[in-house]
């Protein structure tokens, strides 16, 4: 019972950050579902059966604010779901033990680069109703790689497709992270699918599932309503830190002598702790630019 609540509560805690982020949910509870050494592959499957569910919620939340690009949701979700279906068929067909540490490796550089883009490159962005969908030779490539990465890793589809989206001009990031949510519907199906068909119904723990289920179904339209309103370049860099920090116990485990361990553990936290101090510095003093530029402009 106690392990359910915990499950609900990730699930809770992952459509909050994907919600608002337009990524984390699978990333976030595919990390957290390893470290209780479920195996890879059921990992990922649970996690997207459980993304069938609250990416529904979560995109009709997203749709009744007002935060979806319709043209690049249809763009996106053909290539996006056949490359989960395959992704999740090539998973399924892996030794657990083999897969475990590579998977954290993905899942771990999927972290750094969240939180490389969200310190330094991320770029708030004007809204343009005029804004051009994606063309078929950026969105297949796209949805192909996307959707392959989301089901192996057990997440990867909104660390991928949500920067490709926030580089359209005039896009802005409430749009891209409500696109990505309302498109990822469709990968999550898919992806469930392949699994079902590789592994069996009976590989999967639907308890778990529907703990998931529960916690992200309460917290997406909570997500959807906090896109317009909270940093999302603060939650981008605590988001990437948490993934970093939980994707490297798979990995020092695997290959790093336990002496080791505390040194790296506490250089991580010392980095994304500096990180999230330099993201509240930047946020601090872009208010102050743009209030002396207001007042100027008003005298």
């Amino acid at each position: 019972m106690k392990k359910l609540i915990v499950l609900a509560f990730i699930g809770f805690l992952a459509q909050l950050i994907d919600g608002s982020l337009g990524m984390g949910y699978g990333v976030s509870s595919t990390s957290l579902l390893l470290t209780f050494g479920i195996a890879p592959a059921v990992a990922s499957a649970s996690v997207h059966l459980s993304e069938v569910v609250t990416t529904a919620v979560s995109g009709a939340s997203h749709i009744k604010f007002g935060n979806v690009d319709k043209n690049m949701v249809y763009r996106l979700i053909i290539p996006g779901s056949v490359g989960a279906f395959v992704g999740a068929c090539f998973l399924s067909n892996l030794p657990a033990e083999l897969a475990k540490p590579y998977i954290a490796i993905f899942l771990f550089g999927l972290g750094v680069y969240v939180l490389f883009r969200f310190l330094f490159i991320f770029k708030p962005s004007k809204e343009n109703e005029t804004v051009r969908p994606l063309t078929a030779k950026q969105s297949i490539p796209l949805g192909l790689f996307a959707g392959f990465c989301d089901a192996t890793g057990g997440g990867g589809w909104g660390p991928i497709a949500t920067p490709v989206l926030l580089s359209k001009k005039g896009m802005t990031a409430r749009k891209a992270v409500g696109t990505v949510d309302t498109s990822e519907f469709a990968i999550a199906f898919f992806g469930s699918l392949g699994f079902i068909i590789s592994l069996g119904w009976e590989a999967v723990n639907w308890l778990w599932v529907v703990a998931l289920i529960i916690g992200g179904v309460v917290a997406a339209p909570i997500a959807a309503w906090l896109v317009r309103m909270l940093p999302a370049q603060l939650m981008g860099v605590l988001v990437g830190g948490f993934i970093i920090l939980i994707n490297v116990r798979t990995l020092l485990a695997t290959w790093i002598p336990v002496e080791a361990h505390i040194y790296i553990y506490t250089g991580i936290l010392i980095i994304w702790f500096s990180g999230i101090l330099l993201t509240i510095n930047k946020m601090t003093n872009a208010r102050k630019h743009d209030h002396i530029e207001h007042r100027q402009n008003v005298s």
